[in-house]
């Protein structure tokens, strides 16, 4: 009896203080699913710039957009108007028109 009393406190040693305990298990667990979720979230990016390249390399509309929005580029015969915003606690100057 006293040879099976102390095979079971080994074993219960084991489960809680020794190497994969118990305490290291669970904490591998929640990195797991902390790590599966960062991989749904790259995922999800990594969809959203493929279909971004497909746009690009097959139509020129999101190629224009693009050279519009980034580097401000006007296609021939269009005017370009930038409007600056007025100095906050200034007056907009008077064009006198």
């Amino acid at each position: 009896m006293l040879l099976l009393l102390i095979c079971l406190i080994g074993l219960q040693y084991r489960l809680w203080f020794g190497e994969a305990n118990l305490v290291e298990v669970q904490a591998l667990q929640q990195e797991i699913e902390r790590q599966r979720a960062e991989n749904d979230l790259l995922v999800n990016r990594n969809h959203q710039l493929d279909a971004e390249v497909k746009d690009l390399k097959q139509g020129l509309e999101a190629l224009e957009e693009r050279a519009r929005n980034q580097l401000g580029m006007v296609k021939e015969g269009e005017s370009f108007f930038q409007l600056v915003p007025a100095l906050p606690g200034k007056p907009p100057a008077d064009t006198g028109q």
